[in-house]
């Protein structure tokens, strides 16, 4: 295993971290305990030192696991972090009430304790409860050591958070197919010249970039690039890669939901280092992300220019969700359609939902074609047009090539 430092902390952390938020599963969707404990103590066991965990995770279940696998001498040697649930917060003192609930289930206090999910909503709220002040409050008490957020926004609300208090980590969501989402690149070096430390999430995109082999027939543009390419690596292991190679990055989160990814990532994460790609490789990179490009049925870079609607619309979370329905394809439409389904959809429940301050996202039912939108997308996209398909797509029942193709 190899190890970074923490940021600008005093102490160095593994490469790989363990995500446990896609723990093993059996046929009823239950977490298989004794696999998930036997997993996590396998990599601790090869040199995994962070475990990423959090209140929400498998309907709550995820911190009682981890702090099983925690037991028998496991505890003293990792990082263990967890999230606070800031959307369930609505007092300051519900601050406490999680935190000394996760604890109970970890059966140990976390060493990082971070906002849960970040972004524009919960940073007012966040702010107008105090809950930095809560948060400091409670690591003066010895609840936790260290502070930060995870996140899920764009650069400019990154930025304004990463600059709002003296943070010792950040988590974002980065790889290959998001150098330009949420935080991105941008982000990525912006949480390096801060020198907080830089936690990354989704470094395989739930899975996305890591086709098993048997199934890479089905996308041969995909498959193309890979057999030409002069080093040969797994798709994980091209994604992996791509990420260590920032010297930004301190540990990179995988959710591993089977000990053969456990062997796979640690394996891996052995072969990782900062600024190692070569330029042909680097060129594999960039050939996997435009083979994945052309995939997408409907080509938004999730640049936000046709943002804010002023119907409400979430113009790029809808064409995110319908993209990952076309890849994926109907086996996997319950799963996707649940995206869709907590969207806000008509103007009443829009305007409910500010008045209680609910943070929400607009359905593409709430698109009136004002038109607004076309002059603003530099892809050229029809807005107005793809949001009755989307419409169609999750509201209707109808599949993609009923309405795409």
């Amino acid at each position: 295993m190899k190890y970074r430092k923490f940021g600008s902390l005093d102490f160095q952390v593994s490469v790989l971290g363990f995500g446990a938020m896609r723990l093993p599963l059996d046929e009823q969707s239950r977490i298989m305990e004794e696999e998930a404990i036997r997993m996590i103590r396998h990599a601790i066991d090869n040199g995994v030192n962070y475990i990423d965990t959090a209140y929400p995770y498998h309907g709550g279940k995820s911190e009682t696991i981890v702090g099983k696998a925690l037991q028998d001498g496991y505890r003293e040697k990792v990082y263990l972090a967890t999230k606070s649930p800031v959307w369930m917060i609505k007092k300051a003192n519900h601050f406490d009430r999680y935190l000394n609930r996760q604890i109970k289930r970890l059966q140990t206090t976390p060493d990082i304790y971070l906002f849960h999910g970040m972004n524009q909503f919960r940073f007012e709220v966040v702010k107008n409860l105090d809950l930095i002040e809560q948060m400091e409050k409670a690591r003066e008490k010895g609840l936790f050591k260290y502070i930060g957020f995870s996140f899920h926004d764009n650069f400019d609300v990154f930025k304004e958070i990463l600059d709002y208090h003296a943070w010792d980590c950040c988590q974002i969501q980065y790889n290959y197919l998001d150098i330009n989402y949420q935080a991105g690149t941008r982000g990525v070096r912006y949480a390096g010249e801060k020198k907080v430390a830089l936690i990354i999430m989704e470094p395989i995109r739930g899975g996305k970039l890591a086709i098993p082999q048997h199934l890479l027939d089905s996308k041969p543009e995909i498959k193309n690039v890979l057999d030409n390419a002069p080093i040969k690596r797994t798709l994980a292991d091209w994604a992996l890669q791509f990420v260590w190679s920032h010297p930004e990055v301190s540990v990179v989160l995988s959710g591993m939901s089977s000990m053969q990814h456990v062997i796979e990532n640690v394996k891996s994460a052995e072969n990782s280092g900062i600024n190692h790609l070569s330029e042909e490789e680097l060129k594999v990179i960039a050939d996997l992300r435009a083979a994945y490009r052309k995939l997408e049925i409907i080509p938004c870079t999730n640049c936000q220019y046709c943002l804010p609607c002023p119907n409400g619309v979430s113009i790029p979370t809808n064409f995110n969700i319908v993209n990952e329905l076309a890849y994926w394809g109907e086996k996997h439409r319950k799963k996707i359609a649940n995206l869709y389904e907590r969207m806000v959809k008509t103007p009443q429940e829009l305007e409910n939902r500010k008045i209680q301050g609910d943070e929400y996202e607009g359905a593409a039912s709430l698109c009136i074609e004002c038109l607004e939108c076309l002059e603003k997308c530099p892809q050229q996209i029809n807005i107005p047009e793809m949001m009755k398909k989307i419409k169609s797509v999750f509201e209707n029942d109808q599949t993609i090539p009923e309405v795409f193709i």
